[in-house]
Protein backbone atom coordinates (compact mmCIF):
# COMPACT_ATOMS: atom_id res chain seq x y z
CA UNK A 1 0.00 0.00 0.00
CA UNK A 2 1.18 3.79 -0.86
CA UNK A 3 2.18 5.54 1.98
CA UNK A 4 -0.25 9.01 2.10
CA UNK A 5 1.53 12.12 2.01
CA UNK A 6 2.39 13.63 4.86
CA UNK A 7 3.43 17.82 5.84
CA UNK A 8 7.89 18.16 5.29
CA UNK A 9 7.51 19.55 9.31
CA UNK A 10 6.65 18.92 12.56
CA UNK A 11 4.91 21.49 14.98
CA UNK A 12 6.89 23.52 17.56
CA UNK A 13 5.09 25.85 19.17
CA UNK A 14 0.88 26.94 18.78
CA UNK A 15 -0.71 29.96 18.96
CA UNK A 16 -4.41 29.55 20.37
CA UNK A 17 -7.56 30.45 18.52
CA UNK A 18 -11.27 31.10 19.84
CA UNK A 19 -14.26 30.62 18.00
CA UNK A 20 -17.32 33.00 18.58
CA UNK A 21 -21.23 33.10 18.15
CA UNK A 22 -23.26 33.89 14.96
CA UNK A 23 -24.55 36.68 17.12
CA UNK A 24 -20.88 38.35 17.67
CA UNK A 25 -20.01 38.11 14.40
CA UNK A 26 -22.82 39.52 12.91
CA UNK A 27 -21.96 42.47 15.15
CA UNK A 28 -18.81 42.57 14.69
CA UNK A 29 -19.18 42.89 10.84
CA UNK A 30 -21.79 45.88 10.65
CA UNK A 31 -18.72 47.77 13.41
CA UNK A 32 -16.66 47.21 10.52
CA UNK A 33 -19.12 48.51 7.94
CA UNK A 34 -18.88 44.86 6.25
CA UNK A 35 -14.71 45.57 4.84
CA UNK A 36 -13.06 42.26 6.34
CA UNK A 37 -9.93 44.50 6.98
CA UNK A 38 -11.33 46.20 9.69
CA UNK A 39 -12.35 43.24 11.84
CA UNK A 40 -9.97 42.18 14.83
CA UNK A 41 -8.15 39.62 14.72
CA UNK A 42 -9.31 38.07 17.52
CA UNK A 43 -13.05 38.24 15.85
CA UNK A 44 -11.50 35.75 13.46
CA UNK A 45 -11.27 31.65 13.48
CA UNK A 46 -9.92 30.86 10.62
CA UNK A 47 -7.86 33.97 8.81
CA UNK A 48 -7.48 33.43 4.91
CA UNK A 49 -7.56 37.51 4.38
CA UNK A 50 -3.89 37.01 3.27
CA UNK A 51 -0.81 34.69 2.82
CA UNK A 52 1.34 37.80 3.49
CA UNK A 53 3.37 37.95 6.59
CA UNK A 54 1.18 35.32 7.98
CA UNK A 55 3.61 32.40 7.96
CA UNK A 56 4.97 30.20 10.46
CA UNK A 57 9.11 30.87 10.50
CA UNK A 58 11.12 27.76 10.85
CA UNK A 59 13.34 27.42 13.60
CA UNK A 60 16.39 28.01 11.30
CA UNK A 61 14.84 31.58 10.86
CA UNK A 62 14.41 31.97 14.28
CA UNK A 63 18.24 30.73 15.07
CA UNK A 64 19.22 33.47 12.34
CA UNK A 65 17.37 36.14 13.90
CA UNK A 66 18.96 36.12 16.84
CA UNK A 67 22.26 36.76 15.05
CA UNK A 68 20.79 40.14 13.71
CA UNK A 69 23.32 42.36 13.39
CA UNK A 70 21.49 45.65 13.80
CA UNK A 71 24.19 48.57 13.10
CA UNK A 72 22.72 51.29 10.73
CA UNK A 73 25.33 50.99 7.58
CA UNK A 74 27.22 47.84 6.15
CA UNK A 75 25.23 44.89 8.73
CA UNK A 76 26.49 41.51 8.21
CA UNK A 77 22.94 40.80 8.26
CA UNK A 78 22.94 43.07 4.83
CA UNK A 79 25.19 40.87 3.44
CA UNK A 80 23.82 37.83 4.06
CA UNK A 81 20.87 38.79 2.05
CA UNK A 82 22.91 40.27 -0.60
CA UNK A 83 24.67 36.72 -0.88
CA UNK A 84 21.63 34.87 -0.80
CA UNK A 85 19.77 37.18 -3.51
CA UNK A 86 22.78 37.20 -5.61
CA UNK A 87 22.88 33.20 -4.71
CA UNK A 88 19.29 32.31 -5.31
CA UNK A 89 18.04 35.27 -8.26
CA UNK A 90 21.26 36.07 -9.73
CA UNK A 91 20.91 39.46 -8.94
CA UNK A 92 24.25 41.68 -8.73
CA UNK A 93 22.57 44.64 -6.98
CA UNK A 94 19.75 45.20 -4.95
CA UNK A 95 18.12 47.15 -2.23
CA UNK A 96 16.25 46.46 0.63
CA UNK A 97 12.44 47.71 1.52
CA UNK A 98 10.24 47.17 4.07
CA UNK A 99 7.51 45.38 1.88
CA UNK A 100 6.81 45.12 -1.61
CA UNK A 101 4.72 47.66 -2.19
CA UNK A 102 7.58 49.78 -0.71
CA UNK A 103 10.13 48.23 -3.43
CA UNK A 104 7.45 48.97 -6.12
CA UNK A 105 7.21 52.83 -4.65
CA UNK A 106 11.33 53.11 -4.87
CA UNK A 107 11.55 51.24 -8.00
CA UNK A 108 8.72 53.37 -10.08
CA UNK A 109 9.79 56.63 -8.75
CA UNK A 110 12.33 56.05 -10.97
CA UNK A 111 10.88 54.72 -13.79
CA UNK A 112 7.38 55.57 -14.47
CA UNK A 113 6.01 59.09 -15.55
CA UNK A 114 2.99 60.57 -16.19
CA UNK A 115 1.44 59.49 -19.47
CA UNK A 116 3.46 56.00 -19.22
CA UNK A 117 2.31 52.66 -20.19
CA UNK A 118 3.37 49.76 -18.31
CA UNK A 119 1.82 46.79 -19.56
CA UNK A 120 2.00 43.17 -18.08
CA UNK A 121 0.24 40.11 -16.63
CA UNK A 122 -3.07 41.34 -14.38
CA UNK A 123 -1.06 43.72 -12.09
CA UNK A 124 -1.75 43.41 -8.62
CA UNK A 125 -3.71 45.77 -6.74
CA UNK A 126 -0.53 47.91 -5.08
CA UNK A 127 1.11 47.56 -8.64
CA UNK A 128 -1.81 49.25 -10.33
CA UNK A 129 -2.05 51.88 -7.12
CA UNK A 130 1.20 52.96 -8.02
CA UNK A 131 0.89 52.90 -11.74
CA UNK A 132 -2.26 55.17 -11.65
CA UNK A 133 -0.89 57.19 -8.45
CA UNK A 134 1.98 58.42 -11.03
CA UNK A 135 -0.93 58.88 -13.83
CA UNK A 136 0.33 56.06 -16.09
CA UNK A 137 -1.60 53.22 -17.39
CA UNK A 138 -1.24 49.69 -16.27
CA UNK A 139 -2.23 47.43 -19.53
CA UNK A 140 -3.73 43.92 -19.08
CA UNK A 141 -1.99 41.44 -21.27
CA UNK A 142 -2.91 37.89 -19.73
CA UNK A 143 -4.23 35.04 -21.79
CA UNK A 144 -7.90 35.09 -22.00
CA UNK A 145 -8.11 31.52 -20.69
CA UNK A 146 -6.86 33.28 -17.44
CA UNK A 147 -10.79 34.98 -17.49
CA UNK A 148 -12.75 31.45 -17.59
CA UNK A 149 -12.43 29.62 -14.28
CA UNK A 150 -13.56 26.34 -15.51
CA UNK A 151 -10.74 26.37 -18.09
CA UNK A 152 -8.06 23.85 -17.09
CA UNK A 153 -4.94 25.48 -18.68
CA UNK A 154 -1.58 25.29 -16.47
CA UNK A 155 -0.44 28.40 -17.22
CA UNK A 156 -3.02 30.86 -16.79
CA UNK A 157 -0.54 33.38 -15.82
CA UNK A 158 1.10 33.16 -18.74
CA UNK A 159 0.80 36.82 -20.95
CA UNK A 160 -0.73 36.55 -24.70
CA UNK A 161 2.26 37.48 -26.88
CA UNK A 162 -0.11 39.15 -29.43
CA UNK A 163 -1.64 41.54 -26.63
CA UNK A 164 1.86 42.61 -25.64
CA UNK A 165 3.36 43.24 -28.81
CA UNK A 166 0.15 45.11 -30.03
CA UNK A 167 1.28 47.39 -27.13
CA UNK A 168 4.76 47.42 -27.45
CA UNK A 169 4.57 48.03 -31.43
CA UNK A 170 1.93 50.89 -30.87
CA UNK A 171 3.66 53.12 -28.09
CA UNK A 172 7.45 54.25 -28.48
CA UNK A 173 9.96 52.61 -26.09
CA UNK A 174 10.24 56.49 -23.95
CA UNK A 175 6.50 56.05 -23.18
CA UNK A 176 6.86 52.12 -21.82
CA UNK A 177 9.67 51.93 -18.91
CA UNK A 178 9.08 48.23 -17.98
CA UNK A 179 7.00 44.76 -18.91
CA UNK A 180 6.05 43.50 -15.31
CA UNK A 181 5.30 39.54 -15.43
CA UNK A 182 3.96 38.58 -11.68
CA UNK A 183 5.14 34.96 -10.83
CA UNK A 184 2.49 33.84 -10.09
CA UNK A 185 0.28 35.64 -11.54
CA UNK A 186 -2.45 36.82 -8.08
CA UNK A 187 -5.28 38.58 -9.33
CA UNK A 188 -6.21 35.44 -12.05
CA UNK A 189 -5.89 33.42 -9.37
CA UNK A 190 -2.31 32.32 -7.74
CA UNK A 191 -1.60 30.90 -11.56
CA UNK A 192 2.13 30.47 -12.69
CA UNK A 193 3.65 31.60 -15.68
CA UNK A 194 5.28 29.55 -18.14
CA UNK A 195 9.29 29.21 -18.55
CA UNK A 196 8.67 29.26 -22.15
CA UNK A 197 6.29 32.29 -22.04
CA UNK A 198 9.09 34.82 -19.82
CA UNK A 199 11.56 33.63 -22.51
CA UNK A 200 9.08 34.14 -24.91
CA UNK A 201 8.70 38.03 -23.28
CA UNK A 202 11.73 38.64 -23.04
CA UNK A 203 12.52 38.36 -26.84
CA UNK A 204 9.50 40.36 -27.59
CA UNK A 205 11.27 42.82 -24.95
CA UNK A 206 14.62 42.95 -26.53
CA UNK A 207 13.83 43.54 -30.02
CA UNK A 208 11.44 46.43 -28.62
CA UNK A 209 14.45 47.58 -26.20
CA UNK A 210 12.26 47.37 -22.84
CA UNK A 211 13.35 46.23 -19.57
CA UNK A 212 11.33 43.39 -17.83
CA UNK A 213 10.37 43.55 -14.54
CA UNK A 214 9.26 40.55 -12.51
CA UNK A 215 6.80 40.98 -9.69
CA UNK A 216 8.71 38.24 -7.10
CA UNK A 217 6.31 37.83 -4.48
CA UNK A 218 5.50 34.22 -5.50
CA UNK A 219 8.11 33.27 -7.43
CA UNK A 220 9.52 29.80 -5.94
CA UNK A 221 5.20 28.49 -6.19
CA UNK A 222 5.78 29.78 -9.78
CA UNK A 223 8.97 27.51 -10.02
CA UNK A 224 7.15 24.46 -8.48
CA UNK A 225 4.63 24.49 -11.31
CA UNK A 226 7.59 24.82 -14.12
CA UNK A 227 8.62 21.35 -12.24
CA UNK A 228 5.45 19.91 -12.18
CA UNK A 229 3.37 20.99 -15.22
CA UNK A 230 6.50 22.37 -17.63
CA UNK A 231 7.86 19.86 -20.00
CA UNK A 232 11.71 19.07 -19.48
CA UNK A 233 12.07 20.99 -16.14
CA UNK A 234 10.83 17.44 -14.26
CA UNK A 235 14.38 16.95 -13.03
CA UNK A 236 15.38 20.30 -12.01
CA UNK A 237 15.62 21.70 -8.67
CA UNK A 238 13.49 24.33 -7.97
CA UNK A 239 16.85 26.47 -7.37
CA UNK A 240 17.55 25.28 -11.05
CA UNK A 241 14.47 26.64 -12.27
CA UNK A 242 14.82 30.09 -10.17
CA UNK A 243 17.95 30.75 -11.63
CA UNK A 244 16.53 30.12 -15.57
CA UNK A 245 13.88 32.13 -14.38
CA UNK A 246 15.57 35.08 -13.76
CA UNK A 247 18.09 34.97 -16.81
CA UNK A 248 14.43 36.66 -18.53
CA UNK A 249 14.25 39.35 -15.81
CA UNK A 250 16.51 42.48 -16.29
CA UNK A 251 14.84 43.83 -12.35
CA UNK A 252 12.67 42.10 -9.67
CA UNK A 253 10.43 43.74 -6.91
CA UNK A 254 9.52 41.37 -4.16
CA UNK A 255 7.55 41.39 -0.98
CA UNK A 256 9.47 38.93 1.31
CA UNK A 257 6.46 38.24 3.14
CA UNK A 258 5.15 35.57 0.79
CA UNK A 259 8.02 33.63 -0.50
CA UNK A 260 11.02 33.95 1.46
CA UNK A 261 8.22 33.45 4.46
CA UNK A 262 8.72 35.85 7.07
CA UNK A 263 6.56 38.46 8.56
CA UNK A 264 8.26 41.71 6.98
CA UNK A 265 10.36 42.64 4.27
CA UNK A 266 11.40 42.91 0.78
CA UNK A 267 13.48 44.29 -1.87
CA UNK A 268 14.70 45.38 -5.27
CA UNK A 269 16.41 43.23 -7.70
CA UNK A 270 18.48 45.11 -10.20
CA UNK A 271 21.08 43.71 -13.31
CA UNK A 272 21.80 47.81 -13.72
CA UNK A 273 24.29 49.03 -11.47
CA UNK A 274 23.36 52.92 -12.67
CA UNK A 275 19.47 52.07 -12.18
CA UNK A 276 20.71 50.76 -8.44
CA UNK A 277 22.32 54.43 -8.01
CA UNK A 278 18.89 56.27 -8.78
CA UNK A 279 16.88 53.80 -7.35
CA UNK A 280 19.35 54.15 -4.08
CA UNK A 281 18.37 57.58 -3.49
CA UNK A 282 14.54 57.16 -3.35
CA UNK A 283 15.26 54.43 -1.15
CA UNK A 284 17.07 56.33 1.35
CA UNK A 285 14.35 59.33 1.09
CA UNK A 286 11.36 56.53 1.82
CA UNK A 287 12.72 53.70 3.80
CA UNK A 288 16.18 53.62 5.71
CA UNK A 289 19.69 53.88 4.44
CA UNK A 290 20.70 51.34 1.32
CA UNK A 291 22.14 48.71 4.01
CA UNK A 292 18.82 48.60 5.57
CA UNK A 293 16.10 50.38 3.81
CA UNK A 294 13.28 49.94 6.48
CA UNK A 295 14.37 46.53 7.42
CA UNK A 296 16.17 45.14 10.71
CA UNK A 297 19.09 43.03 10.55
CA UNK A 298 17.27 40.44 12.34
CA UNK A 299 14.77 40.42 10.28
CA UNK A 300 17.51 40.47 6.82
CA UNK A 301 19.05 37.14 8.53
CA UNK A 302 15.65 35.61 8.77
CA UNK A 303 14.67 36.84 4.68
CA UNK A 304 18.05 35.03 3.79
CA UNK A 305 17.37 31.95 5.29
CA UNK A 306 14.06 32.13 4.24
CA UNK A 307 14.79 32.10 0.70
CA UNK A 308 17.08 29.03 1.15
CA UNK A 309 13.95 27.64 2.72
CA UNK A 310 11.62 28.71 0.67
CA UNK A 311 13.50 26.86 -3.32
CA UNK A 312 13.68 23.77 -1.41
CA UNK A 313 10.81 21.16 -3.50
CA UNK A 314 9.87 19.18 -0.10
CA UNK A 315 8.82 22.59 1.47
CA UNK A 316 6.74 23.79 -1.49
CA UNK A 317 5.54 20.27 -1.78
CA UNK A 318 3.97 20.58 1.15
CA UNK A 319 2.82 23.80 0.81
CA UNK A 320 0.52 23.77 -2.45
CA UNK A 321 -1.13 20.24 -1.52
CA UNK A 322 -2.78 21.77 1.53
CA UNK A 323 -4.13 24.28 -1.16
CA UNK A 324 -4.97 21.42 -3.17
CA UNK A 325 -6.43 19.68 -0.17
CA UNK A 326 -8.74 22.53 0.47
CA UNK A 327 -9.32 22.98 -3.22
CA UNK A 328 -10.10 19.09 -3.41
CA UNK A 329 -13.41 19.64 -1.04
CA UNK A 330 -14.20 22.14 -2.84
CA UNK A 331 -14.34 20.02 -5.71
CA UNK A 332 -16.22 17.42 -3.67
CA UNK A 333 -19.19 19.77 -2.90
CA UNK A 334 -19.64 21.34 -6.41
CA UNK A 335 -18.48 24.61 -5.76
CA UNK A 336 -16.86 26.71 -8.62
CA UNK A 337 -13.75 27.96 -8.09
CA UNK A 338 -10.73 29.40 -10.57
CA UNK A 339 -8.92 25.85 -11.89
CA UNK A 340 -6.70 24.63 -11.60
CA UNK A 341 -5.56 25.13 -8.06
CA UNK A 342 -3.06 27.69 -7.63
CA UNK A 343 -0.29 28.30 -5.45
CA UNK A 344 -1.11 30.49 -2.46
CA UNK A 345 -4.46 30.29 -2.54
CA UNK A 346 -8.46 29.26 -3.69
CA UNK A 347 -10.01 31.75 -5.58
CA UNK A 348 -13.62 31.11 -5.04
CA UNK A 349 -15.98 31.89 -8.77
CA UNK A 350 -18.56 34.62 -6.51
CA UNK A 351 -19.89 35.60 -10.09
CA UNK A 352 -21.43 32.12 -10.42
CA UNK A 353 -22.47 31.59 -6.84
CA UNK A 354 -23.85 35.00 -5.92
CA UNK A 355 -25.24 35.44 -10.23
CA UNK A 356 -28.48 36.58 -8.77
CA UNK A 357 -27.25 39.44 -6.99
CA UNK A 358 -25.98 42.46 -9.46
CA UNK A 359 -22.36 43.50 -10.08
CA UNK A 360 -22.66 46.54 -8.19
CA UNK A 361 -23.91 45.00 -4.99
CA UNK A 362 -20.45 43.56 -5.07
CA UNK A 363 -20.78 39.82 -5.62
CA UNK A 364 -17.25 38.80 -3.70
CA UNK A 365 -17.51 40.72 -0.84
CA UNK A 366 -20.73 39.79 -0.07
CA UNK A 367 -19.68 35.99 -0.24
CA UNK A 368 -16.92 37.15 2.20
CA UNK A 369 -19.01 38.45 4.45
CA UNK A 370 -21.30 35.70 4.60
CA UNK A 371 -18.53 32.98 4.74
CA UNK A 372 -17.33 35.17 7.70
CA UNK A 373 -21.00 34.91 9.01
CA UNK A 374 -20.85 31.32 8.70
CA UNK A 375 -17.77 30.24 10.79
CA UNK A 376 -15.70 33.04 11.53
CA UNK A 377 -13.66 32.89 8.17
CA UNK A 378 -11.90 35.68 6.56
CA UNK A 379 -11.04 35.70 3.35
CA UNK A 380 -10.61 38.91 0.86
CA UNK A 381 -12.65 40.14 -2.41
CA UNK A 382 -10.34 40.24 -6.01
CA UNK A 383 -13.62 41.78 -7.53
CA UNK A 384 -15.19 45.78 -8.43
CA UNK A 385 -14.13 46.45 -5.09
CA UNK A 386 -10.48 45.87 -5.69
CA UNK A 387 -10.99 46.88 -9.07
CA UNK A 388 -11.51 50.01 -8.01
CA UNK A 389 -12.34 53.07 -10.24
CA UNK A 390 -11.18 54.33 -14.03
CA UNK A 391 -8.80 56.94 -12.99
CA UNK A 392 -10.15 59.17 -15.69
CA UNK A 393 -14.24 58.73 -15.62
CA UNK A 394 -14.60 58.05 -11.98
CA UNK A 395 -16.74 55.24 -12.83
CA UNK A 396 -16.39 51.66 -11.22
CA UNK A 397 -14.56 48.93 -13.07
CA UNK A 398 -16.54 45.50 -13.27
CA UNK A 399 -13.62 43.21 -13.89
CA UNK A 400 -14.42 39.51 -15.69
CA UNK A 401 -14.18 37.92 -12.51
CA UNK A 402 -15.68 38.14 -9.27
CA UNK A 403 -13.33 36.22 -7.02
CA UNK A 404 -13.60 35.26 -3.13
CA UNK A 405 -9.98 34.31 -2.32
CA UNK A 406 -8.85 31.96 0.42
CA UNK A 407 -5.27 32.35 0.85
CA UNK A 408 -3.69 30.18 3.11
CA UNK A 409 -0.33 30.90 5.49
CA UNK A 410 2.59 28.90 5.24
CA UNK A 411 2.76 26.17 7.73
CA UNK A 412 0.26 27.91 9.78
CA UNK A 413 -3.50 25.42 9.05
CA UNK A 414 -4.17 21.94 9.50
CA UNK A 415 -6.14 20.07 6.98
CA UNK A 416 -8.50 19.84 9.92
CA UNK A 417 -8.96 23.54 9.68
CA UNK A 418 -9.16 23.19 5.48
CA UNK A 419 -11.91 20.80 6.36
CA UNK A 420 -14.06 23.92 8.33
CA UNK A 421 -13.48 26.28 5.90
CA UNK A 422 -14.64 24.38 2.94
CA UNK A 423 -17.44 22.82 4.48
CA UNK A 424 -18.53 26.21 5.84
CA UNK A 425 -18.59 27.57 2.43
CA UNK A 426 -20.37 24.28 1.17
CA UNK A 427 -23.23 25.71 3.93
CA UNK A 428 -23.09 29.00 2.08
CA UNK A 429 -23.57 27.53 -1.16
CA UNK A 430 -26.52 25.26 -0.44
CA UNK A 431 -27.99 28.58 1.30
CA UNK A 432 -27.02 31.31 -1.44
CA UNK A 433 -30.41 31.85 -3.14
CA UNK A 434 -31.56 33.16 0.36
CA UNK A 435 -28.74 36.06 -0.13
CA UNK A 436 -30.78 38.49 -1.53
CA UNK A 437 -28.96 41.77 -1.62
CA UNK A 438 -25.29 42.78 -1.30
CA UNK A 439 -23.73 46.16 -0.57
CA UNK A 440 -23.19 49.85 -1.37
CA UNK A 441 -20.53 52.03 -0.73
CA UNK A 442 -20.65 55.13 1.77
CA UNK A 443 -17.37 56.07 1.99
CA UNK A 444 -13.87 55.16 0.07
CA UNK A 445 -10.70 56.52 -0.52
CA UNK A 446 -9.77 57.99 -4.25
CA UNK A 447 -7.10 55.11 -4.77
CA UNK A 448 -6.93 51.02 -3.47
CA UNK A 449 -10.34 51.57 -1.96
CA UNK A 450 -10.77 48.22 -1.15
CA UNK A 451 -8.33 48.34 2.25
CA UNK A 452 -10.68 51.02 4.15
CA UNK A 453 -13.76 51.27 2.39
CA UNK A 454 -16.91 51.41 3.92
CA UNK A 455 -20.16 49.39 2.99
CA UNK A 456 -23.94 49.49 3.83
CA UNK A 457 -25.59 46.42 3.79
CA UNK A 458 -28.94 46.30 1.08
CA UNK A 459 -31.75 45.31 2.69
Amino acid sequence: MKLPFAESYKIKMVETIKKSTREERERWLKEANYNLFNLKSDQVFIDLLTDSGTGAMSDKQWSAMMLGDESYAGARSYYNMKKAIKDILGFDHFLPTHQGRAAENVLFSVLVKEGNIVPGNSHFDTTKGHIEFRKAKAVDCTIDEAFDTVIDHPFKGNLDLFKLESVLSTYPKEQIPMIIVTVTCNSSGGQPVSMANMKAVKKLAVKYGIPVCFDSARFAENAYFIKTREEGYQDKTIKEIVKEMYTYADMATMSSKKDAIVNMGGFIGMKDENLWKQASTYNIMFEGYITYGGMSGRDMNALAQGLDEGTEFEYLETRIKQVEYLGGRLEEFEIPFQKPIGGHAIFVDAKKILSHIPKEEYQAQTLGCELYLEAGIRGVEIGAILADRDPETRKNRYPALELLRLAIPRRTYTNNHMDVVAVALKNVYDRRLNIKHGFKIIDEAPIMRHFTVQLQKID
